[in-house]
C-alpha cells in the first residue's frame, strides 16, 4: 500500500530543499526562482521507528525493513493557479494525486531569497494556496452537483447521495472554507464523498521552515500557524530545512552530537514523516523472525485479513489465523517463545483489528 504525502506552497518557500533532505538526495533542484521544479519528484523515506531495532535484536534479524512514506515535492504554487497561472492546471493534476498535503511555508527572513509576495507572512501565504485550491473544487462541484442532482430527481440513488454530500462541500467552498469541513452522515456518503477527490479535502500538516536559530522552538511566525493549525483540526511541525539539508550530507554516527549542539533532540524530517504518519490515520505492525525485522503499514481499523494482504495478496485471499503478540509482550517475554509460554501469544481470527505494534505470523491456505 502506497501513501503518497505532496509538498507544496509558494515559490522559494523551501520546498525543494526539504524535498532533497528527506530522501538525502538532490534529485529536487533548488534554486532561488519560481517553478525550478517542473516535474513532481517523489522520494520514498523510512518512517523512523525505535521499535523496530528492539524486535530486530531479540529475534536476532540478519536484517531490518522500515515502513515507507512516499514524499512528491509539487512545483511551486501561484497566486491564479486554479485559472492556470504558472503552473496551475499541472500543479492541481498532481496534488490530486496524493493522499496528504505537506504545507511548506516560509517562517524565516532572508534579503537574499526572494519571496514571489514581497512579504514574509505564513498566513497570508497558506490562505493564497488554501484560496486557489479551494476555486479549484468549486469550480469542479459547480458542474457536478446540479448534474447529480438531476439525476437524482430521476430515481439514480448513487447520484442522489452524491447530491447530498458534494451538495454539503459545495457550500462550504461557496462560504470560503475547504471541503475537509463536510460531515457525511454515514457510511455511503462517506464513500462517496472520497471517490469525489476533492483537494481541500486531504489533510494538511503545515510545516514552519524557520532561520537555524529557531529550530528548537520556533517563533513568532510559526506560533501564529500553529494557531491555525489547531483551530482547523491541522498538524503542524517546525523544520530549519536548511539544517536537515546539512544533516543529510553528514556521516549517521555524527548526527546525534550535531543535533545535541543545536538543543535538538530529532530531526525536523522525523517530526515531518511522523506527522505525516498521524495524519494519514496510519498505524504500524510488525513481522520479525531470523531473516528480517520488517514495518508494515495499514489504516488504524485495518482487520487480520488486510494486514496479511498487505505482505502478499495469497495470504488474505486464503487466510486462517494471525499468531499475535503485542509489541510490550514481545519486548517483556523476550520474544515469541517466551510469549507463547506465558500465554501472551493469541490466536486471531478475521474480525481481529490489528493495533499499532502488533507482532503478526499468518497462518494461511491457498
Amino acid at each position: 500500500m502506497g501513501f503518497r504525502c505532496g509538498i507544496v506552497g509558494l515559490p522559494n518557500v523551501g520546498k525543494s530543499t526539504l524535498f532533497n533532505a528527506l530522501t538525502e538526495t538532490a534529485a529536487a533542484q533548488a534554486a532561488n526562482y519560481p517553478f525550478c521544479t517542473i516535474e513532481p519528484n517523489v522520494g520514498n523515506v523510512a518512517v523512523p521507528d525505535p521499535r523496530l531495532d528492539q524486535l530486530a535484536k531479540i529475534a536476532g534479524s540478519a536484517k531490518i525493513i522500515e515502513t515507507q512514506l512516499a514524499f512528491v515535492d509539487i512545483a511551486g504554487l501561484v497566486r491564479g493557479a486554479s485559472k492556470g497561472e504558472g503552473l496551475g492546471n499541472q500543479f492541481l493534476g498532481n496534488i490530486r494525486e496524493v493522499d496528504a498535503i505537506v504545507h511548506v511555508l516560509r517562517c524565516f527572513t532572508d534579503g537574499d531569497v526572494t519571496h514571489v509576495e514581497g512579504k514574509v507572512d505564513p498566513i497570508a501565504d497558506a490562505e493564497t494556496v488554501e484560496t486557489e485550491l479551494m476555486l479549484s473544487d468549486l469550480e469542479s462541484l459547480e458542474k457536478r452537483v446540479p448534474n447529480l442532482v438531476k439525476k437524482g430527481q430521476q430515481g439514480d440513488k448513487e447520484a442522489k447521495i452524491g447530491a447530498a454530500v458534494l451538495g454539503q462541500a459545495l457550500e462550504l467552498l461557496r462560504e470560503g472554507k475547504p471541503a475537509r469541513l463536510t460531515q457525511p452522515k454515514d457510511a455511503e456518503e462517506a464513500r462517496v464523498f472520497a471517490q469525489a477527490q476533492l483537494i481541500t479535502a486531504k489533510p494538511v500538516l503545515y510545516v514552519c521552515n524557520v532561520d537555524e536559530s529557531d529550530a528548537a522552538n520556533g517563533n513568532d511566525l510559526s506560533a501564529k500557524v500553529f494557531e491555525k493549525a489547531k483551530a482547523e483540526g491541522a498538524e503542524a511541525v517546525v523544520v530549519s530545512a536548511a539544517i536537515e539539508a546539512e544533516i543529510a550530507t553528514m556521516p549517521v554516527e555524527d548526527r546525534a552530537e550535531f543535533l545535541a549542539e543545536l538543543g535538538l533532540q530529532e530531526t525536523g524530517l522525523a517530526r515531518v514523516i511522523t506527522a505525516g504518519y498521524k495524519l494519514l490515520n496510519l498505524l504500524t505492525f510488525f513481522t520479525v523472525g531470523p531473516k528480517e525485522a520488517r514495518a508494515w503499514t495499514v489504516h488504524a481499523g485495518a482487520k487480520a485479513p488486510q494486514a496479511a494482504g498487505e505482505i502478499h495478496t495469497d495470504f488474505e485471499r486464503g487466510f486462517i489465523r494471525a499468531e499475535t503478540i503485542a509489541f510490550a509482550d514481545y519486548i517483556a517475554c523476550k520474544g515469541e517463545a517466551g510469549a507463547r509460554d506465558t500465554g501472551k501469544l493469541r490466536q486471531e481470527g478475521k474480525e481481529y483489528v490489528v493495533h499499532d505494534g502488533d507482532v503478526l505470523l499468518f497462518r494461511f491456505n491457498v
